[in-house]
């Protein structure tokens, strides 16, 4: 009977039997101090897999990753805090700036139809390179845009090459990490990307009041180009096209009658004297199966088991636009596009809040202010990862050892009273002429709920549909971008019309309702989720036939 109910539970993609409370599991388990905890997704035998790989090379993986993510970052938002000298020295105006930025952040959506696709077929590795060399030239060009059509060209070419930021770095992170171990390695990424948004702001005023605003696009060229040597020379390929399908098939088999002790690895099933293990895993593999990859193996520009694989490029670029029709999928595009929407209002109304009477910032000081978002951020990341990481194992423990995936939701909790009470302490603190650091504070409490909305979001897809995640997330990123986009439109109108205090007690409510939402997915998701099994199976069965399961 156990054996029937978690076979229909595994059939349901995003429940996992993370937690061996009994023993009984026939699985490979983490080792050291969390030994009942079943490894999702289940390693192959081959050390190069990036699962078993060791702690050390995990560790690189992750720091390339936040090379990529923090260099591509900067260079995105570094122009915040010199829209205004370089409307002052050139023909553009500042409306004519601010569109082209608008256009960047649809493009770092929409860019993910085309780079997604390209890094699962030949490799995330030649993806990241290419993306940040041309972010960089990009990044030269920009001092030389005359025309408004010029820097609408410049902006829209950065989005659409720095889009890997947008949707390959959370799938690097599932394929190295597994599900227990992933929110950490998601927050931190949560981190980098937040934080360098609001981090490029601080650097970028004082380099232009120190070098000019030009200075400020050649120190991001040059950033990028450090990025690119480091990534040249340690990022190593995470692609790997495995058999088990997460969600699919039940992963493990279960003892009938329980066990005097949990079942890690029986006597039978030890291997031979000749087999090593990992020292995290415990993933055997035989010297003598494998050969394991040289240096210069591991910094080629392509692997050969990517080139080999047959051409499926149109089916992932048109499948993103279908999975619009799973509810969970197109869910969590619209959490963290509601999000990051407060980030965008934010952005658009920091200038002119803190600029202004009573508080008259120098363009330094509101640079300096985004401190507080940083701080924001920092917090956000490690709730969301180390604590949000205790926090789902703890629930899987209280649940069987099942996990769900809307378990993480729950860390929504705290949105529901930070989101509207920072928003009304930004705008009506603000209209009322709060002190500022009232504001500044605001600033803080804004950035940690748009880092929390980064995490879970993702997260959220990712668990329900791991082995469809390298598309999925492209669907998430290209609701987001959009919405995003939308918005940028609106701010200034909808304030104008309004009034501050006006907006913003609206945009409380409005962020309210937003969050809430959180709560109809965690009674109804699993049930959505159930229903979209078939459709399911049915897309990773044909990813599995094309060696596209990572």
């Amino acid at each position: 009977m156990a054996h029937e109910v978690i076979a229909e539970e595994s059939s349901i993609p995003g429940t996992v039997h993370l937690v061996d409370l009994e023993g009984t599991m026939h699985a490979q388990h983490a080792r050291g101090g969390q030994r009942d905890i079943v490894l999702v997704p289940t390693p192959s035998q081959d050390p190069d897999d990036p699962l078993n790989w060791s702690p050390r090379r995990k560790t690189l993986s992750m720091i390339c990753m936040g090379v990529y993510t923090l260099m591509v970052g900067i260079a995105s938002a570094a122009i915040y805090s010199i829209l205004e000298p370089i409307a002052e020295e050139t023909s553009l105006t500042l409306n004519e700036l601010n569109n082209g930025t608008g256009y960047m952040f649809l493009f770092f959506g929409w860019g993910c139809l085309v780079w997604q696709p390209l890094a699962l077929q030949y490799g995330k590795r030649p993806v990241y390179l290419f993306s940040i060399l041309a972010t960089m030239g990009i990044q030269l060009w920009a001092p030389y845009t005359k025309s408004n059509g010029q820097w609408i060209a410049n902006k829209i070419l950065q989005g659409f090459f720095g889009a890997p930021i947008e949707s390959l770095c959370e799938i690097s992170v599932t394929d190295v990490w597994f599900q227990h171990e992933r929110g950490t390695y998601l927050g931190l990424y949560a981190l980098l990307l937040a934080g360098s948004n609001f981090l490029a702001p601080v650097l970028a005023g004082f380099i232009a009041d120190g070098q000019g605003w030009k200075w400020v696009l050649y120190w991001c060229a040059i950033f990028c180009g450090i990025g690119f040597v480091f990534l040249f020379f340690f990022m190593e390929e995470t692609n790997y096209s495995r058999h088990s399908i997460t969600g699919v098939a039940p992963e493990v088999s279960v003892q009938p009658e329980r066990t005097s002790t949990a079942v890690k690895m029986n006597e039978k099933d030890a291997p031979p004297d000749d087999v090593d293990l990992d020292s995290e895993t415990g993933i055997s593999a035989s010297p003598g199966s494998f050969k394991p990859k040289t240096y210069l193996d591991k910094i080629k520009l392509w692997q050969t088991s990517d080139l080999r694989k047959d051409n499926h490029i149109a089916g992932m670029t048109t499948r993103p636009l279908i999975f619009l029709t799973f509810p969970v999928i197109l869910y969590a595009g619209f959490s963290y596009g509601s999000n990051l929407i407060w980030f965008n209002v934010l952005n658009g109304t920091a200038s002119s809040i803190l600029g202004s009477a009573p508080y008259n910032f120098p363009a330094s000081m509101v640079g300096l202010s985004y401190i507080s978002p940083l701080i924001g951020v920092a917090i956000g990341s490690f709730y969301t990862g180390v604590i949000g990481d205790k926090f789902v194992l703890a629930m899987a423990r209280r649940n069987g050892g099942v996990l769900e995936s809307e378990h993480r939701l729950w860390l929504f909790l705290p949105s529901l009273l930070l989101i509207p009470g920072g928003l009304i302490l930004w705008g009506v603190g603000a209209a009322q002429h709060v002190m500022w650091f009232g504001c500044v504070f605001a600033m803080g409490v804004i950035a940690l709920t748009n880092t929390i909305g980064i995490q879970l979001s993702i997260s959220y897809a990712v668990d329900s549909y791991k082995d469809l995640g390298g598309e999925a997330i492209v669907t998430v990123i290209l609701v987001r971008n959009t919405m995003s986009f939308a918005i940028g439109y609106g701010i200034t109108p909808w304030i104008d019309g309004m009034g501050l205090q006006n907006a913003f007690i609206t945009a409380a409510f409005a962020g309210l309702a937003q969050c809430l939402t959180f709560l109809v997915m965690v009674k109804w998701g699993k049930e959505l989720r159930r229903k979209s099994a078939s459709k399911y199976a049915k897309y990773v069965q044909k990813m599995a036939e094309s060696g596209l399961v990572h």
